[in-house]
């Protein structure tokens, strides 16, 4: 049986060059502290090449070869399913300048949670780095969102 549902499409990406990992300082209110770049998919826009325009619009930096590596789901308020495509690599070059969106910098891995971080961060690392999660996701029940990890 067809089951069509509505659904946003978006991406993030780990920018890592050996212990450094690229960050950014979002602007936005609704979602604000540091986090990774990255952004919505375009209309009939392919995932991956979404992932590389996303990080030159917000980084400068040119990325190659960017590599899936989990995702982030949950439903809207509006019950649509928000799909956040978890991307890595250590393949980039260009010159990194901040964007609207907020100010990129690079900090050592271990230093990232002296930082203020974008709600959930934490949690959402460990499916980055982790070869053994691959989901993060936020389950409604009762009004309630309940993270879980797989």
């Amino acid at each position: 049986m067809n089951r069509p549902e509505y659904a946003i499409f978006t991406n993030m990406c780990m920018i890592y060059d050996d212990n450094n990992i690229l960050v950014q300082d979002r602007l936005n209110p609704n979602w604000p502290g540091i986090t990774f770049p990255g952004g919505h998919v375009k209309y009939l826009e392919p995932f991956y090449e979404s992932v590389i325009r996303e990080v030159k619009e917000e980084t400068g930096l040119d990325i190659k070869n960017p590599v899936l590596c989990g995702i982030k789901q949950f439903q809207t308020d509006n019950d649509e399913r928000y799909v956040v495509l978890f991307y890595k690599t250590n393949n980039f070059s260009g010159t990194l300048k901040d964007s609207k969106e907020g100010k990129v910098f690079w900090i050592s891995r271990d230093d990232l949670e002296k930082y203020t971080l974008a709600t959930d961060f934490i949690d959402m690392i460990k499916v980055f780095e982790s070869n053994g999660l691959s989901e993060f996701y936020y389950q409604r029940e009762n009004g309630m969102y309940n993270k879980k990890l797989y």
